[in-house]
C-alpha cells in the first residue's frame, strides 16, 4: 500500500515524522501496521511462520510476496535509517482478546503508560507510534473431540468398551499452540493421545506368540487419595526394518496455496527428506500433488535412485486451492499398481487438513476410505501448520484408512515419526484391536475412563468381528487409564438408591470376589476375518507395570485432563502435575519427558 503510492524518493528520503505523516494523508494510504511490514523484514517465532487464517488465494502469492518485499528490503539496508521507527508487531502471547484461531489468549495488550510520550518529548526522544492491534484471524481450525467420560456406577453399566488409539496429533499440536504463548482450545485436547506420545517401560513380547503383551497396575491416584488408579498396558513386538516385506508408498502432498507457510510445505519437505533416508533401496515411493487439481509427480521409483525422488521433492511449490479427493482418487489408483505379492502399500497423505474442491465431508470420505482400505492400501495422515488446520478431517482419513494421524510441528517431531517409530509408522502387527473392562461390583462402586472419547464402542462391539477398530504397528505400545473407587470409599459420587433392582443381584462368585476388573482384548492378524481373544484378571494388588511409570503416565493424564477443562481434578494444579512427573521421569534417551516437563511450566504461565 504505502510503497505503491508513494514515490520511491520519499522512501529512501531522511524526512522528518511530520512531512511523512502529512504526505500519507494526502495520499490517503498510509497505514502503520502495512509501513511496518515494509520497512522490517519478516520474522519467525521458534523458527516458524504462522499464517492462521489464510485464505488458499491469498497464501498462493505468499511466496512472490516475499521475494519482493526482500528486494525492498536490501534497497532500504543501503539507505540512511528512515525518521519512523518500524512498527513492532505485537506479540501473540501478550494479545488481549485478539486470538489466532481458537487458542485462548493469555496476559494483556503491552502498551505505553499514560502520558510517557509526553515525557518521552520533553527528553528529546521521538516516541514510536502507538502498538496497533493484531487483526482477528478468522477460526477454520477444526478438532475431532467429546465431552469427557462420565462417572459411571458398576452395579448399573459394569462394562466399559473401546479401540485402542496410537495416534500422537493431540500432543503435538497442544505443544504447538503452548510454545507460541497460548493454552490450547480445549476440543484440541484428546488425553489418551497425550499418554500415548510416551513410551513405557512394558515388557516386549517375544514373536512366535500373541503379537503384544498385556499388563495391568493399580496404584493410588494422585490427585485423590480415596481411589485408584487402574493402568492398561499393550506393547507390540518390535520387528526390524530389514526384515518388513518391501514397502509401496506413496506420498499425497498437499501443494495448495495455504501450504506455502514455512512450518507447512518447506517442512514436509524437510520431513519426507528424513523419511526417505530410513527407507531401503528396494522399497519403492510415488509422489502424488494436489491443488487446483491433482496429478502423478513421480511414478513408482526405486528408493536406490534417491536422486531423483529427492529432485522431486526439492521442487515442490505452492499455489491454488485444495482438490484433496482427486488427490485421494490418484494416490489409491497409483497405489493398486505398485502392490505385489507380499508387499505393503500404504498413502502417506501430508496436508493442513483442508479440503475446499470435492468430496470434502469427513462422512463421505469416511466411507470412501473405508471401501478403499478393502484393496489392502493403508491410508496414514501428517498434518503441517496452523490456520487451516482440520483434526477432524484427519482422525476420520486415518482411523478409516489403518493408519495413524500425526501432527509434524517441528523437524524433531518428523524424525520422532518417519526415523525412530518408522517401523510403527508403515507396518501393522494386529488389526481392530478392542479392549472390553468389566468391573466388579462387588469391590468397584464407580470407575471412569480417562480419555478415548472419540473411540468409544458399544458393547455388543466387541465380539462383532465386523465393526473396525484400531491398529497396532510393531513396537508401538498403548496405554489406558481408569479411575475407580472403591466400594464404601469417601470419594463415592452416586448416592443409594431408594428403588433398587427388582431382584437381587447374584454375589459375584468366591474366586472371582478378589478380583477389581477382568481385562479383554480383542485382535486380528493382518488380513484375518476372525478376531483372537486375551483376557487378563485385575487383582487389588496387580502390579505388571513400574509403579513410576503407571505415576508418570497419570501426569501426562493430569495434564490433558487440566488443558480440557474437566472437575475431575479438584484443587489440583500445573506446580503438582509437575512434580509427579519430575519425581518419575525416569530413563529420558531422547529428551520427550524432559521436555513435557517444559509443557506443564509454560502452561502454568500461560494461565496466569
Amino acid at each position: 500500500m504505502f510503497g505503491k503510492h508513494m514515490p520511491r524518493a520519499l522512501l529512501i528520503s531522511s524526512a522528518s515524522l511530520m512531512t511523512i505523516a502529512i504526505a500519507g494523508i494526502a495520499s490517503q494510504t498510509v497505514d502503520w501496521q502495512d509501513l511496518g511490514k515494509k520497512l522490517a523484514p519478516p520474522t519467525e517465532a521458534d523458527g516458524r511462520m504462522t499464517t492462521a487464517g489464510k485464505t488458499d488465494d491469498d497464501a498462493s502469492a505468499s511466496t512472490t510476496e516475499r521475494r519482493k518485499q526482500d528486494e525492498s528490503h536490501s534497497v532500504i539496508a543501503e539507505v540512511s535509517r528512515p525518521a519512523i521507527a518500524p512498527q513492532p508487531a505485537p506479540a501473540p502471547a501478550f494479545q488481549d482478546k485478539l486470538t489466532v484461531g481458537t487458542d485462548r489468549p493469555v496476559g494483556g495488550l503491552m502498551s505505553l503508560s499514560s502520558g510517557s510520550g509526553g515525557a518521552a518529548l520533553r527528553n528529546g526522544v521521538q516516541p514510536e507510534p502507538p502498538a496497533m492491534p493484531a487483526v482477528q484471524q478468522a477460526d477454520r481450525e477444526r478438532f475431532a473431540s467429546a465431552e469427557a467420560n462420565p462417572l459411571k456406577r458398576t452395579s448399573a453399566d459394569p462394562v466399559s468398551t473401546f479401540s485402542v488409539d496410537v495416534d500422537t496429533a493431540s500432543y503435538s499440536y497442544v505443544r504447538s499452540t503452548l510454545s507460541g504463548g497460548r493454552l490450547p482450545n480445549p476440543d484440541a485436547v484428546r488425553v489418551e493421545e497425550m499418554v500415548n506420545y510416551f513410551d513405557y517401560n512394558y515388557p516386549v513380547p517375544e514373536k512366535g506368540g500373541h503379537p503384544f503383551s498385556t499388563k495391568v497396575s493399580v496404584v493410588d491416584t494422585p490427585w485423590n487419595e480415596h481411589t485408584r488408579l487402574m493402568q492398561v498396558g499393550i506393547q507390540g513386538y518390535k520387528v526390524p526394518l530389514n526384515d518388513l516385506p518391501p514397502q509401496n508408498l506413496v506420498f499425497l502432498i498437499d501443494t495448495s496455496g495455504s501450504m506455502a507457510d514455512a512450518n507447512k510445505l518447506p517442512l514436509l519437505q524437510q520431513s519426507f527428506r528424513l523419511l526417505l533416508s530410513s527407507l531401503r533401496d528396494e522399497d519403492e515411493v510415488a509422489i502424488v500433488t494436489y491443488a487446483g487439481s491433482s496429478g502423478v509427480l513421480l511414478e513408482p521409483t526405486r528408493v536406490a535412485d534417491r536422486s531423483r525422488i529427492l529432485e522431486k521433492i526439492n521442487a515442490l511449490t505452492s499455489g491454488g486451492s485444495t482438490a484433496g479427493h482427486e488427490g485421494l482418487k490418484g494416490a489409491y489408483a497409483l497405489a493398486e499398481t505398485m502392490t505385489g505379492d507380499g508387499e505393503q502399500t500404504r498413502i502417506i497423505l501430508a496436508t493442513d487438513g483442508d479440503f475446499n474442491v470435492g468430496l470434502s465431508d469427513p462422512d463421505s470420505l469416511k466411507r470412501y476410505v473405508a471401501e478403499q482400505r478393502e484393496n489392502g492400501t493403508a491410508l496414514s495422515v501428517l498434518g503441517f501448520g496452523r490456520g487451516n488446520y482440520n483434526d477432524e478431517l484427519m482422525q476420520t482419513l486415518a482411523q478409516n484408512g489403518q493408519g495413524v494421524a500425526a501432527y509434524i510441528d517441528t523437524l524433531s517431531e518428523a524424525r520422532k515419526v518417519l526415523v525412530d517409530q518408522v517401523v510403527s509408522s508403515i507396518s501393522m502387527i494386529a488389526q481392530d484391536v478392542k479392549i472390553q473392562v468389566e468391573f466388579n461390583p462387588e469391590t468397584v462402586a464407580e470407575y471412569r475412563l480417562i480419555g478415548y472419547e472419540t473411540r468409544a464402542l458399544k458393547t455388543e462391539d466387541f465380539k462383532n468381528d465386523k465393526v473396525d477398530a484400531g491398529d497396532i504397528g510393531a513396537g508401538h505400545n498403548v496405554t489406558a487409564l481408569y479411575e475407580i473407587t472403591p466400594v464404601g470409599s469417601p470419594a463415592e459420587k452416586f448416592s443409594d438408591l431408594r428403588y433398587g433392582p427388582k431382584e437381587k443381584i447374584e454375589a459375584v462368585r468366591t474366586s472371582y470376589s478378589g478380583e477389581l476388573a477382568f481385562v479383554k482384548l480383542r485382535y486380528k492378524l493382518p488380513g484375518d476375518k476372525e478376531s483372537t481373544l486375551v483376557e487378563t484378571p485385575v487383582m487389588e494388588d496387580t502390579v505388571g507395570i513400574p509403579k513410576s511409570e503407571t505415576l508418570f503416565a497419570a501426569s501426562v493424564a493430569a495434564f490433558g485432563q487440566k488443558l480440557k477443562g474437566t472437575d475431575y481434578l479438584g484443587d489440583w494444579d500445573f506446580k503438582a502435575i509437575e512434580k509427579l512427573a519430575s519425581d518419575n521421569k525416569g530413563a529420558d534417551p531422547f529428551g520427550y519427558r524432559s521436555e513435557f516437563l517444559t509443557l506443564v511450566r509454560l502452561a502454568d504461565v500461560a494461565e496466569r
